[in-house]
């Protein structure tokens, strides 16, 4: 019933889409809008999505590769952009479309068509960030990218989740060796900026995904496809590791390990 696939990852621009179809897509959703309208619009031809599909945009937060701001002049039909609430003054100012914006709490949302939305906050920078569990009848997907650091709150709400997608940012080895400014380590590694391999590959095998984890969000300069491969391999799990130029192919998003996880009914009872 659901698909993925990450066209583009990485500190140029983060998005990614889920489809919603037995075989032929009847919707879809983009995970961040961080990559301009026209080359959405042109990965999603390519994709075999029609951009009047897109129904959702699910913002984790509003740094520039997360939303385009190219995206306050975008048609954007009768899409709806969603994001927490806490970033409501960000997502005015930039994207400017009060008609589309569509803020959440802390609660479950009902995203129609059996799709429940379960958001968790974590700490990223100074405005935070959003991941989100997304389960349909048959499948479940969780997308978890800037964290900071993998909190309990994060776990339990992701635990046992079909297809884990998860940040999976830098090597400590090479960040230490880089140039960087000793600044921007120190905000990378504090706790609020991004997730290490290791970090990364334990916070998988505590969600305990039922398939395949997708790495998020590889620096480039601090990282490479393979130390973050070697890190995740113990946790004996299919990995796809995205890419900022070249999407993804199509993953089947797998169906959860459990159903600990409330329904929008359970939660509001």
């Amino acid at each position: 019933m659901l698909r993925l696939k990450v066209l583009a990852s990485g500190s140029a621009g983060n998005c990614a889409l889920l489809t919603v179809g037995a075989g032929v897509t009847t919707r879809a959703i983009l995970l961040d809008c961080g990559l301009s309208p026209r080359r959405t619009r042109r990965l999603l031809t390519e994709s075999g999505v029609r951009p009047d599909q897109i129904d959702h945009i699910l913002v984790t937060h509003f740094d520039t590769d997360h939303c385009h701001r190219g995206w306050a002049n975008a048609d954007l039909a009768n899409t709806r952009i969603r994001y927490h609430i806490t970033h409501n003054t960000q997502a005015r100012t930039i994207l400017r479309r009060p008609d589309h914006l569509r803020p959440f709490d802390d609660d479950p949302i009902d995203l129609g068509e059996g799709l429940t939305l379960t958001p968790v906050r974590l700490a990223h920078d100074e405005e935070g960030v959003t991941a989100f569990r997304i389960d349909a009848p048959n499948a479940s997907l969780a997308y978890a990218t800037d964290l900071g650091r993998a909190t309990p709150e994060l776990i339990d709400t992701c635990k046992g989740v079909g297809t884990l997608a998860i940040e999976s940012n830098y090597c400590p080895e090479l960040q230490h060796a880089s140039g960087r400014p000793a600044f921007l380590k120190e905000r990378i590694m504090s706790g609020r900026g991004h997730i290490s391999n290791q970090q990364s590959a334990d916070a998988a095998r505590a969600i305990d995904p039922a398939d395949r984890v997708v790495l998020l969000h590889l620096s480039r300069q601090c990282n490479t496809p393979q130390r973050a491969l070697d890190a995740h391999a113990p946790l004996g799990r299919p990995v796809t590791v995205t890419d900022q130029i070249e999407p993804t192919d199509w993953i089947p998003v797998a169906a959860p390990r459990s159903r600990a996880q409330p329904s929008l009914f359970e939660h509001a009872t």
